[in-house]
């Protein structure tokens, strides 16, 4: 994938130059593992998923900046409460634990993103993790950084 990567706080993690760039989806689409019943892989299906994961890294690289310098301010006004009665205290740390919340999940989704590109690009993705089979093509479709097929994500799920 083309782009620039920045720390936080100064501006976007990632610029998409030309997206389609790093990714030959017509190689892809020709060499993903489709399971039984499921038709093989077309390159608009495979663009389509780049399309959706490049979006997903883009987008959640903003706000994931956004969310960082944001608890960052959040810190910047101290935790101690000297001065504030016990009603702003509770208010700030709820506004604190919400900041975090959202940057954990941006930050899942971004970093779940980059991986699904990178799997494309090696020939891993599509393949479940757990028990090596096609995960499916519908799944992959609704869910493009799956990395379990839905039995096994089932499985895993109950433990």
């Amino acid at each position: 994938m083309s782009g620039t990567y920045h720390q936080a706080g100064n501006g976007p993690r990632t610029t998409m130059e030309n997206p389609m760039s790093d990714h030959d989806a017509e190689a892809i689409a020709a060499s993903l593992p489709v399971r039984d019943g499921d038709e093989p892989w077309t390159t608009d299906e495979v663009r389509e998923i780049i399309d959706v994961l490049e979006s997903d890294v883009e987008r959640m690289g903003v706000a994931l900046d956004k969310a960082e310098n944001d608890l960052a301010d959040l810190m910047k006004q101290g935790n101690d409460g000297a001065g504030m009665d016990t009603i702003d205290v509770g208010s700030s740390q709820f506004e604190r634990d919400q900041e975090i919340s959202v940057t954990r999940n941006a930050r899942a989704v971004y970093d779940q993103s980059k991986l699904a590109l990178e799997a494309l690009d090696e020939g891993t993705w599509g393949t479940c993790e757990s028990c090596g089979k096609p995960i499916g093509k519908a799944r992959l479709q609704a869910f493009p950084r799956a990395t379990m097929c839905v039995k096994c994500k089932q499985r895993e799920e109950r433990r």
